[in-house]
């Protein structure tokens, strides 16, 4: 597979039928960062060479991608650990410098790191805090309005929206070492927008979380792009986050983006057909392949033109069976798609 050809085939796909956006706000361009890391011999021999003569490797964490997003996207920046998909977003965010190639977010060089760039961006990371622990989370917002020396009208607008958005009133007065993780990550996400950014970069931002806030947080995200039109890059190992945010899907691995297109054109190219599930009785099924799914139904995914006969026989055999065809696990599809694009760079 290469990376160029399947992301101009992926990136057309993305847009046919999709929603209408604005220009281009992020661009990057042969980007890539390279680490050098320094190696050792194994054993306390190897640890004293290395103190007069350390030997460096160099470690390719992002290999010279090309990338546009535009105004108003949701994007999910997949893949997995190792692949260079936090690399990729600290240089959008200028915590770290490219070793070669460019890249502008809002029409600045990140790496800058100029005020009015980073009144332009927030970086929300799942595991990270900007709130002071000891004092309540109102005293963090006062403090993030003095620092982007915001109008305090705007500042309280923007501020009664978040509260209500997240809901936030019964417990924004407390010191935030006495809430939950959850309250926590909604008082995050209100500190990271009060400057109301054009550009959200959301590291794993519902790591951790119950299920109940985990859909607060979404449904947030979701609402605000929708409400003000400010583009949503996301990492995450949650595919329920992928889902229900990202409108686009962008693979990377080894530092090289694999597929750019919709959640359907990577089900289409890289998932392995319809699941068909069943719940009746099993015994009449045997010989068709089904499998159990572990819930109390029956599985089994063919190729498209083979579902309706599946389903025909299926009813003739247990007419009161409970039928659902569906796609494929987002997970699984992602297992293949990393598995063919690592098995395509092994043979080049």
């Amino acid at each position: 597979m290469e990376a160029d050809s399947t992301a101009r085939f992926s990136r057309d796909g993305a847009r046919d039928g999709g929603p209408e956006y604005g220009c281009a706000v992020i661009t990057l361009q042969a980007l890539r960062k390279v680490y050098r890391v320094p190696e050792k011999e194994p054993g306390l021999l190897g640890s004293v060479r290395s103190l007069w003569n350390r030997r460096y490797k160099d470690v390719v964490a992002v290999d010279g991608i090309d990338l546009e997003v535009s105004s108003g996207e949701r994007v999910g920046f997949l893949g997995p650990n190792g692949a260079g998909k936090t690399t990729t977003l600290k240089m959008l965010t200028g915590l770290l410098h490219p070793t070669s190639g460019a890249c502008t977010v809002a029409g600045f060089v990140p790496k800058e790191r100029r005020p009015d760039f980073l009144r332009s961006i927030t970086l929300v990371m799942g595991q990270k805090q900007q709130l002071l622990w000891d004092l309540p989370a109102h005293e963090s917002f006062l403090l993030n309005r003095a620092l982007y020396d915001l109008d305090r009208t705007e500042w309280q607008r923007t501020l009664d929206e978040l509260v209500a958005l997240l809901d936030l009133s019964e417990f924004v007065d407390r010191p935030v070492r006495n809430l939950s993780l959850g309250q926590r990550m909604r008082c995050e996400l209100a500190a990271a927008l009060l400057h109301r950014p054009r550009i959200l970069f959301l590291d794993e931002p519902t790591i951790g979380l119950d299920v109940e806030v985990q859909a607060v947080v979404r449904r947030f995200v979701r609402e605000w792009n929708e409400k003000h039109g400010a583009t949503v890059v996301l990492t995450s190992h949650d595919m329920n986050d992928v889902a229900a945010l990202a409108h686009r899907i962008v693979l990377i691995d080894q530092g090289v983006i694999r597929f750019d297109g919709s959640i359907d054109a990577l089900h289409e190219r890289f998932g392995t057909g319809r699941r068909v599930l069943v719940r009746g009785e099993g015994a009449a099924l045997a010989g068709l392949g089904f499998e159990p799914d572990g819930s109390g139904r029956l599985q089994k995914t063919v190729p498209p033109p083979e579902v309706n006969p599946l389903l025909q026989e299926v009813l003739r055999r247990v007419p009161e069976a409970e039928v659902t065809v569906a796609t494929p696990p987002l997970e699984e599809v992602l297992t293949r798609a990393f598995g063919e694009a690592r098995k395509d760079r092994v043979s080049t």
